[in-house]
């Protein structure tokens, strides 16, 4: 067990960390925001196309990753669009949880969590995970939203593309599409470059953590704490289990040739609390307290879960 701890304590003790700056009036959390844009917008492209770029695309392209992941969330969003129809009928907050179901939080925990457990392929999975809930599940999910509060009113086409172009102005999209060229035509990247990208690539981690912990600060946790501790179990429980059925039936039936250390990759990925943009976009819609809620169970109660699912996998 001190081996598991040695991975999750340091990702806890970082979040900790932010969490006490930020309370302490070291930082604003107006702060933690600008730190969150820098990770977003500067240090995870970075470290997306670096870790792109220097790969073959064989390496890079994981098919039976990506089927495994969305067959996974997809199956979690329908039971959990089943269970909150009874436990949450209306619709604006049963699409807030379904939506929560299945959103980990790849990049500010799960990059941090695979660079200790998969540090050779930490990056790689960090893009595949990101690429299904940029092309997928967000998109998927900020629908259900709009249907439900009545905002639906795009047809299919016109909403298809309203979420590409706002996926290509996304500078994460834009350094994955750059590193998967690079990749592609067998480019070899100047030594310069890599120092470059390696700098800010690095700073990712670290910088993650800490906004989570500091965005924890503040939170508004006036909000239905049932339905919150609903999505909490159904993020932290139903879908990673979902994840593990769904590989392991794939691989039964022969359609997939999934590694282990990819199969524990993708279970430990859905395993992740739901993800840190959770509270504003449904702050938009009047339900930030619960998603805020949802958010800080999630992320606390995550230590004990990530720990568990470590100890029986790895």
């Amino acid at each position: 067990m001190s081996d598991i701890l040695s991975i999750t304590a340091p990702i806890y003790a970082t979040i900790a960390i932010g969490y006490t700056i930020v309370r302490l009036g070291w930082f604003r959390p107006d702060d933690m925001q600008i730190f969150g844009r820098y990770v977003l917008n500067l240090a995870l492209p970075a470290l997306l196309f670096s870790s792109l770029a220097t790969k073959p695309l064989s390496e890079v392209i994981r098919p039976d990753f990506l089927l495994v992941m969305l067959s996974g969330a997809l199956l979690t969003q329908t039971i959990s669009f089943g269970w909150f129809s009874i436990t949450a009928p209306d619709p604006l907050r049963r699409a807030l949880a379904v939506m929560g179901s299945a959103c980990p939080n790849s990049g500010f925990i799960g990059y941090p969590v695979m660079l200790l457990v998969f540090p050779d392929q930490a990056g790689v999975i960090l893009a595949l995970n990101l690429l299904l809930e940029n092309v997928a599940l967000i998109p998927l999910g900020l629908v259900l939203l709009d249907l439900a509060s009545g905002r639906g009113g795009l047809s299919p086409i016109r909403l298809l593309w309203a979420v590409l172009t706002g996926l290509l102005r996304r500078p994460m999209v834009l350094a994955m599409l750059a590193g998967l060229c690079v990749s592609a035509m067998n480019l070899s990247l100047p030594e310069p470059a890599l120092r470059l990208t390696g700098m800010f690539g690095t700073s990712a981690a670290a910088l993650a953590l800490v906004v989570i912990g500091g965005s924890l600060v503040g939170l508004p946790l006036m909000g239905n704490r049932l339905l919150a501790a609903q999505i909490t179990a159904a993020k932290l429980l139903l879908h990673p289990a979902m994840v593990a059925l769904v590989a392991t039936l794939l691989t039964h039936l022969g359609l997939i040739d999934m590694s282990h250390d990819m199969r524990i990759a993708a279970i430990l990925s859905a395993a992740m609390p739901v993800l840190s943009i959770y509270p504003l976009l449904a702050q938009e819609r009047g339900l930030g307290g619960a998603a805020a809620i949802a958010l800080l169970l999630a992320t606390s109660c995550a230590f004990v879960t990530l720990n568990l699912l470590l100890a029986w996998l790895v």
